[in-house]
């Protein structure tokens, strides 16, 4: 697929995908939407691509959303084509990928944005950066996720005041509030995510997989019931019979730096 509203490049093991619509706060239409679940797509086969940084053109905004004056255009002529159906952003439902996500969230992250940005595993953001899911205010709901995964990352009755009132917070509350990993200036906001990137990167990919496969599937379970689940779903077996596990401790050893093969 060729991409018109957003870019993906690939170097040296890390994927970045940047939408790419700052005329209209990069938010997202269904064509957008359909170019992003390709590029995630194609990260999420490629053997050479180990982490992704997600992140918005421009300075103003990482995403505000869904694109609702494209919507209401596309609502009013009806002789317009119905394109396929593909979630917000193209990740934010019906897709897993067990690979690290950084959003690099470089002003608004609004409704849909915000909802994009939290399906990530780490969030940089710049100290410009806003954080809300503004859905009611125009008769909608977080649909995208948000209703959902903003309670597991912030007490109920932060999230509940945040979402019956759609106010948005900036990046030093969403940091305080557990939300953001890191809150820095604008102009670093890339440098910081590449090197939460290279930190990743330096890590065996196999054992990053499988740390994100058991974190997510246990999140709802008691420990033991999550380790167990560790080992009866073959997650630590394919660890631990990877080449990677052979490598990590021999590189110790031999005092030099790993060599990962990612498999």
């Amino acid at each position: 697929m060729a991409y018109e509203f957003i870019t993906y490049r690939v170097a040296d093991r890390l994927a970045c995908v940047t939408i790419n619509r700052p005329e209209v706060m990069n938010a997202l239409h269904p064509e957008a939407n359909a170019e992003m679940r390709d590029a995630f797509e194609r990260f999420r086969a490629d053997e050479d691509a180990w982490v992704a940084i997600l992140t918005g053109a421009g300075e103003r905004a990482f995403s505000a959303g869904n694109d609702l004056r494209a919507t209401a255009e596309r609502a009013a002529d009806r002789s317009a084509p119905r394109p396929a159906s593909v979630p917000l952003g193209g990740i934010t439902s019906d897709f897993d990928c067990d690979k690290p996500l950084i959003a690099a969230v470089n002003g608004y992250a609004l409704g849909g944005g915000f909802e994009l940005a939290l399906v990530c595993d780490v969030i940089v953001a710049a100290d410009s950066a806003r954080f809300g899911l503004p859905e009611p205010r125009v008769g909608l709901v977080a649909a995208a996720g948000g209703m959902h995964r903003l309670p597991l990352h912030v007490p109920l009755k932060i999230a509940m005041g945040m979402m019956l009132t759609g106010q948005q917070i900036g990046a030093q509350t969403a940091a305080e509030l557990g939300i953001v990993n890191e809150v820095v200036p604008l102009a670093e906001l890339m440098p910081a995510a590449e090197r939460w990137a290279a930190q990743m990167l330096a890590c065996s990919p196999v054992s990053l997989r499988i740390t994100k496969q058991s974190v997510l599937a246990g999140l709802a379970l008691p420990v033991d019931a999550a380790m167990r689940a560790d080992r009866t779903s073959g997650r630590l077996t394919t660890l631990f019979g990877s080449e990677d596990a052979r490598e990590g401790p021999l590189a110790f050893a031999q005092k030099r730096p790993p060599q990962w093969k990612g498999r």
